[in-house]
């Protein structure tokens, strides 16, 4: 009977891997991995943010859009202050009569608010129909910038005029400074400034 003595280069292929070169795979796949999933969770959250940015940038462009159409169209103011405004306007453009129309912000000053009332008629004869007022969210995520008013009420010259104001026909124009939350600290603002071309002083 023949007795075969395997070489040592064949009994090293036949054992397998040792525990320690096990773990030593394991210990290197972890880091791979981890440092894949920094680099991946870092990008991802840097794209994520500049979606959202640009997200809200555009709603803050459209809205103070919209906000300037409505107080451009003015034809009376009936109060006035630094983040409070009531006017009579059209708040849309089919509208037969102007409505009254009220922009503010919330008591936390986290969202931009309008109450819309519509009218019978144009003012003085027109009264407003309370049953019918609608309120809708302008911004959802404002976020006022430091020392910065919601409105700034100007002269015919376009200088600011200081509240509170008494004479309420002496303003010719608005500049209306909107921002919105934006990722992770800051906030995106956005300044417009409008004329008040429509408005009429014997109402």
């Amino acid at each position: 009977m023949l007795y075969h003595n395997p070489s040592p280069y064949s009994l090293a292929q036949e054992r397998g891997f040792t525990l320690v070169e096990l773990l030593i795979v394991m210990i290197l796949s972890l880091i791979v991995s981890l440092a894949f999933y920094t680099f991946f969770k870092s990008d991802l959250f840097l794209y994520l943010n500049l979606q959202a940015d640009a997200s809200n940038f555009t709603t803050l462009a459209a809205e103070s859009e919209r906000v300037a159409t409505v107080v451009r169209g003015i034809t009376d103011i009936t109060s006035v202050s630094s983040n409070d405004l009531q006017i009579y306007a059209y708040f849309a453009p089919t509208d037969t009569y102007v409505s009254q129309v009220h922009y503010y912000l919330n008591a936390a000053q986290t969202e931009l608010l309008v109450d819309v009332t519509p009218m019978t008629a144009n003012p003085p004869t027109g009264t407003p129909i309370t049953n019918q007022k609608k309120t809708y969210i302008i911004i959802d995520n404002f976020k006022q910038s430091p020392n910065t008013n919601l409105f700034v009420y100007l002269d015919g010259a376009g200088n600011p005029l200081t509240l509170p104001i008494t004479d309420l026909t002496t303003i010719k124009g608005v500049q209306i400074n909107l921002a919105v939350a934006a990722t992770p600290q800051n906030n995106q603002a956005m300044t417009v400034q409008v004329s008040l071309r429509n408005r009429k002083t014997n109402l």
